[in-house]
C-alpha cells in the first residue's frame, strides 16, 4: 500500500521527535530502535523508509536539534541578550529536563563515538550557534569568537556538572557558571564572586 508524501514526512518527523527525546534522556547507545518505533506508535519495518541506518538517524536528529536550537538561540539573543541566553540555560528547569534541552549537553560524550560525518555535522552547526554568540558580544570584547567559544563550552560544561550532582551542589554549579561566563564578556554583576 502507498501513502502519500505528506504521511511518510509526518511519520519521519515522529520518529525524529520522538528519537532526540530519548537520545537526550537515555543517551545514543542506550535507545534501541524498537523503542523508538514503538514510543512513535510505529512498526520496526516502519524505519528502514524513513532512516538506512541507527546512525543516519542519529545524525539527521542531531542536525534538525540543533538547527532548532540556532532558532532558539537567535530569538533569546534578540529578546534579552547573552544574559537572558544565560539565564535560562543554566536553570534548573534546563537542567531537569535534558530529554527537552540542549542536545550537547546531553549527548557530547557519546558523540566524540559517533561517525565522521556525525561529527563534522555537529561541528558545522555547533559553530553557527558560537557565531551567534559572538555577533552578540558587546562591542568592547576583542577576539570575539574565541571568547563565544569559551561561553558556549562553559555553558555546557556548567549545565553537565550541575546535572551529575546533588541539588545543594548543582544550585552553587549553576550559579558560578553563571558568574563566570558574565567575567569571559566582561560583565561581572556586583553580586558575583568567583573567589
Amino acid at each position: 500500500m502507498r501513502y502519500e508524501k505528506g504521511r511518510k514526512d509526518a511519520s519521519r518527523r515522529r520518529i525524529m521527535d520522538v528519537a532526540v527525546e530519548r537520545f537526550r534522556t537515555d543517551g545514543i547507545a542506550a535507545s534501541g530502535l524498537a523503542t523508538i518505533m514503538k514510543d512513535a506508535g510505529l512498526t520496526n519495518g516502519a524505519f528502514y523508509p524513513h532512516f538506512p541506518s541507527k546512525a543516519d538517524l542519529v545524525r539527521d536528529t542531531l542536525s534538525d536539534a540543533l538547527s532548532k536550537q540556532a532558532l532558539w538561540l537567535r530569538e533569546v539573543l534578540d529578546e534579552g541578550g547573552i544574559d537572558r541566553v544565560i539565564d535560562i540555560y543554566l536553570s534548573t528547569e534546563h537542567r531537569d529536563n535534558p530529554g527537552l534541552g540542549c542536545a550537547s549537553a546531553a549527548l557530547l560524550p557519546e558523540l566524540a563515538r559517533q561517525s565522521e560525518e556525525t561529527r563534522r555535522v555537529y561541528a558545522e552547526q555547533s559553530r553557527t550557534l558560537v557565531l551567534l554568540l559572538a555577533d552578540a558580544l558587546p562591542d568592547h570584547v576583542e577576539a570575539r569568537e574565541d571568547v563565544a567559544c569559551a561561553i558556549f563550552a562553559t555553558l555546557i560544561g556548567t549545565l553537565q556538572l550541575a546535572r551529575a550532582v546533588n541539588a545543594d551542589a548543582s544550585g552553587r554549579i549553576l550559579e558560578a557558571g553563571k558568574n563566570a561566563i558574565r567575567v569571559l564578556y566582561g560583565h561581572t554583576p556586583a553580586s558575583a564572586s568567583l573567589a
